[in-house]
C-alpha cells in the first residue's frame, strides 16, 4: 500500500494490507538534529526528504497562520502581548490575515497529484480556542482571562472561528486533507489545566462551529494537547473531536486503558521517548507494550512528543527497524 492508503485505512479502523503508518507526527528538534549531524547525519538533506531518509513515510503538514509576520512578540517566552478589550482592538490589524494562506494554497496545489496517488498524507493544524487566546493573553493571564475577561473571549473565539472557516473553505477548493489538530496543549501531568463548566463555556461552542466544516468534508478531527487528557477525552467527544495526540507516557497516559474505555476514538503518539535514550530492549519493552492496541485500528504509534537530543543516530534507526517490524505484526497476526 501506498503511505496516504495506510494512513486513511488506519483513520477509518480499517486493516492496512501490509503494516501499520510509520510517521514521526511531530517535527525534529533542532538540537536533535545538530546531534544527528554530528553522528553522520547529512545536513544537506532538505526538511521534507528527512522522514524518507530517516526510513519514515513522508507526510505532509500545513499549520495556517493566524497572525501577520509583524505583528508584536512577546517580551519573554509566554509572555503577554495585550491585556484588555482596548489591546484586543488595537491588535486587530495584524490578526486574522485573509492572505497568509496564499503560500501554502499554492504549495498544496503543487502537491495535489501526489496526495491524490498516494504519495503521501496531507494533514493541517489550527490555533484552537484554548492556544490561541493564549499567545495573546501569556500563559498566566490566559488562564485569569476566563474570569477577567469572559466576554472578550467569546469575542476572540467568534473571530477565530469566523477566519478560520474562510480559510477551510480556500483550502477545500484545492485538496481534502486526511486529518487535522487543533493545537491545544490544555493539560499538563496532572490533567485539565481548565474545568469542566470553563470548557463546555467557551471551547465546545468555538468547536461546534468550526469542526462541522471539517468532518463534512470527510476530514478527521484530532486534538493536539500534552501531558495527561483521560480526564478532557469526554469532553472532547461531545464536541465533535474524533481524537487526540500525542499521549505522553510521562504524563501517566495509558493508551491501552483509553482504547478500553473508547474503542471508537483515534489515537496517534504513545510511545514512551524516554525508552530512547535507554536500550534497544527498552524499545522493543515499549513495542511489546503498544501492540495490543495496535491491533484493534485507529492507532498510529509515534514518538509521544518529539525525539528527544540525546538519541543516538543509531539507535533512532533501530527505533525505526523496530517500528516497521512491529507495525507488520500489528496487521499480520
Amino acid at each position: 500500500m501506498k503511505n496516504r492508503e495506510r494512513v486513511l485505512a488506519t483513520l477509518h479502523f480499517e486493516r492496512p494490507d501490509d503494516r501499520l503508518p510509520m510517521i514521526e507526527w511531530a517535527s525534529w528538534w533542532d538540537r536533535t538534529l545538530d546531534a544527528w549531524h554530528s553522528q553522520g547525519l547529512s545536513a544537506e538533506i532538505p526538511w521534507d526528504g528527512l522522514a524518507p531518509a530517516l526510513g519514515l513515510d513522508r507526510h505532509v503538514q500545513f499549520w495556517l497562520p493566524h497572525r501577520t509576520a509583524d505583528c508584536p512578540q512577546p517580551a519573554f517566552n509566554g509572555g503577554p502581548i495585550m491585556e484588555d478589550e482596548q489591546d484586543y482592538e488595537n491588535l486587530l490589524p495584524c490578526l486574522y490575515p485573509e492572505d497568509g494562506i496564499d503560500s501554502q494554497l499554492q504549495a498544496m496545489k503543487n502537491l495535489k497529484d501526489g496526495h491524490e496517488a498516494g504519495d503521501f498524507p496531507i494533514w493541517f493544524s489550527l490555533d484552537g480556542g484554548f492556544w490561541f487566546p493564549r499567545t495573546l493573553f501569556g500563559i498566566e493571564n490566559h488562564l485569569y482571562s476566563f474570569y477577567d475577561y469572559p466576554e472578550l473571549y467569546h469575542r476572540m473565539l467568534d473571530d477565530l472561528a469566523a477566519y478560520q472557516l474562510r480559510q477551510l473553505d480556500r483550502i477545500y477548493e484545492i485538496v481534502t486533507p486526511d486529518f487535522m489538530t487543533f493545537a491545544e496543549d490544555m493539560s499538563y501531568n496532572n490533567g485539565p489545566m481548565i474545568s469542566k463548566d470553563c470548557f463546555n463555556e467557551f471551547l465546545a461552542p468555538y468547536y461546534r462551529k468550526v469542526i462541522p466544516a471539517i468532518r463534512e468534508r470527510g476530514t478527521k478531527v484530532i486534538i493536539d494537547s500534552d501531558g495527561d487528557v483521560t480526564k478532557m477525552i469526554p469532553w472532547l467527544r461531545k464536541a465533535g473531536i474524533e481524537g487526540v495526540l500525542p499521549l505522553e507516557r510521562q504524563a501517566g497516559v495509558d493508551v491501552a486503558a483509553l482504547r478500553e474505555a473508547y474503542p471508537d476514538f483515534l489515537f496517534i503518539g504513545a510511545f514512551d521517548k524516554m525508552t530512547m535514550r535507554q536500550s534497544t530492549e527498552a524499545m522493543r519493552g515499549e513495542f511489546e507494550r503498544l501492540l495490543p492496541v495496535m491491533k484493534t485500528g485507529g492507532f498510529i504509534p509515534s514518538v509521544d512528543h518529539q525525539t528527544p537530543p540525546d538519541c543516538p543516530l543509531d539507535r533512532y534507526y533501530r527505533y525505526v527497524e523496530l517500528l516497521e517490524e512491529y507495525a507488520t505484526r500489528a496487521v499480520k497476526e
